[in-house]
């Protein structure tokens, strides 16, 4: 199809080109000679170029948009397929502008192929042209492309540097810009916060940006224009001097100058096209950057079997994470790291703000890969090859959960009565219904949401349960329920639930309490007769 579509494009400029040589030479003939086969010549031709210019276009747009949706989908599989940990050092921002503006830009790039082969055919069909009626000329126009190709580029590599230097702006542009809509509360509340954010952050970022696309857009314009100069002058040294040098007739002369005026358009839509290019080819050197560095750090991804078995028990044998940061001795380290889980338990985890808890979440339920140690389960050691099966078994709410409006993945034919009787329990049934697995609305108050996300939980019905401070936004009321009703039904079901907590009124619920302190595991205690009375001992 590309072999196809870059055949009919060649042809239809070719086609194009030939048009002007068929009417250089009819204009240059008496009235009346040959013009019946002047005419059908002509119209053949025109029938011709529109024909191949539409299939070219036509098939070069479908291919195009076809390569970009594989990008789009390549990229967003391979981010998934990342590690969680290596997605986090890399951050949003960076992520965010390659899939919106990077892929666009390529996008853009890709949508002008067609017209640039098109373009390129004519000027190609042109120079043919020029090459039969004299070929003298046709060395004195590649003589002046050399100097143009020459002389112009420099500055094209000075205009793609800035460019360069543009796209980089934008990963801290968009990290701005997601502080405007996460910290909108924050800013509007602080006039000097605002203010400080907008002068000293945002605006230097922004006229950094301005600054290097203003200089790099400047290059191209220039480039643009001296091209424009050059083939003026090529016009020029064709109309006026190459007539002393060498004896042309008038009907040549035409002929030049036609071919020469025809060919101002496709070259002046080549040039102006060079920024569009140069961007896409600096995004795709982002995209190929990123694609690498994804890849360095890709699970293996397996279908993993529909229904989880039962299992006996969990352990962590040393496991060790490292949580990086710029600075290296402020690197935070969580281990080594000896638990053991069993079937139908609570689970308190408890411990100071940074003292690992949510860390510890992550490398049981397997979004972190331990940098040393084992996670075992029912006796199996879990390695890249097991490790998507492995998390099937778990249905988390993190802290900074993500709510999606549809119940994905939960196909089942009595889905929306078991969501509406888990709406009933979680006293949402009143704002929210389901329909053919969509929510009606996630609208709602953080709270609520969170039971939004406890519902999703609940319909997955899988072995084990985490929850990441889930009660932080509830009321007391239905606190209250969550720990004294919802999480002991879930353990009488035979789950084991995991609770990472600072509600120490109800430590009294756990089965058991771990206490992280800054990396290291304090104390696990089990069997409490009274966990709130030894958490306050301790």
């Amino acid at each position: 199809m590309v072999a196809i579509a870059i055949f009919t494009g060649f042809l239809s400029g070719g086609s194009s080109a030939a048009l002007i040589a068929l009417i250089s030479r009819a204009a240059s003939r008496a009235p009346g000679v040959y013009l019946f086969t002047t005419v059908w010549a002509f119209v053949g031709l025109a029938v011709v170029a529109l024909i191949t210019s539409i299939i070219a276009q036509v098939m070069l747009i479908r291919l195009s948009q076809n390569a970009v949706l594989k990008l789009r989908m390549s990229l967003s599989r391979q981010i998934l397929a990342s590690e969680l940990s290596h997605l986090e050092e890399l951050g949003n921002a960076k992520l965010l502008a390659t899939l919106t503006e990077d892929v666009q830009a390529v996008a853009n790039g890709v949508y002008q192929m067609p017209f640039l082969f098109i373009n390129l055919a004519i000027v190609l069909g042109c120079m043919i042209y020029i090459t039969w009626l004299s070929w003298s000329v046709i060395l004195m126009v590649i003589g002046l492309a050399v100097v143009a190709i020459g002389s112009c580029q420099w500055m094209l590599n000075r205009g793609k540097t800035m460019l360069a230097l543009a796209r980089k702006d934008q990963d801290t542009l968009f990290k701005h810009l997601g502080s405007i809509t996460q910290g909108i509360k924050e800013l509007k509340l602080h006039y000097r916060r605002r203010k400080g954010f907008l002068e000293n952050q945002l605006l230097s970022t922004v006229r950094r940006f301005r600054h290097h696309n203003v200089i790099g857009l400047t290059f191209f314009a220039t480039t643009s224009s001296w091209g424009q100069l050059i083939f003026f002058f090529a016009l020029g040294f064709v109309i006026f001097a190459l007539p002393n040098f060498m004896a042309i007739t008038p009907q040549t002369l035409s002929g030049y100058i036609l071919t020469f005026t025809y060919l101002i358009l496709p070259m002046e839509n080549i040039i102006s096209k060079l920024p569009l290019f140069s961007r896409a080819s600096i995004a795709l050197e982002k995209i190929q950057s990123l694609g690498l560095s994804l890849a360095n750090r890709q699970e293996l991804v397996q279908v993993p079997p529909q229904n989880q078995s039962s299992w006996h028990y969990l352990q962590l044998n040393g496991v060790n994470h490292t949580y990086r940061t710029d600075e290296p001795d402020s690197n935070f380290i969580l281990g080594p790291v000896n638990l053991k889980f069993a079937p139908q338990e609570i689970v308190f985890i408890v411990g100071g703000n940074g003292s690992g808890k949510s860390t510890l979440a992550k490398l049981i339920t397997g979004l972190y890969i331990p940098e040393a140690g084992d996670i075992i389960f029912d006796g199996e050691p879990i390695t890249e090859k097991n490790r998507e099966w492995y998390r099937q078994h778990f249905s988390v709410v993190f802290s900074d959960f993500y709510l999606f409006e549809d119940l994905l993945g939960l196909e089942d034919g009595n889905l929306d009565i078991q969501a509406q009787n888990y709406l009933k329990l979680l006293q949402l049934d009143r704002k929210v219904k389901v329909k053919d697995g969509q929510l009606s609305t996630t609208a709602l108050s953080q709270g609520q949401r969170k039971r939004l996300a406890l519902l999703t939980a609940y319909l997955e019905d899988r072995p084990i349960y985490l929850f990441d401070e889930w009660a932080a936004d509830q009321d007391p009321s239905f606190k209250e329920t969550f720990y004294c009703h919802l999480l002991p039904q879930l353990r009488d079901q035979g789950k084991t639930v995991l609770v990472i907590s600072h509600d120490d009124h109800y430590f009294h619920v756990a089965d058991r309490i771990i206490k992280l302190d800054y990396g290291q595991v304090e104390y696990d205690k089990q069997e409490l007769e009274s966990g709130l009375n030894f958490y306050q001992q301790n």
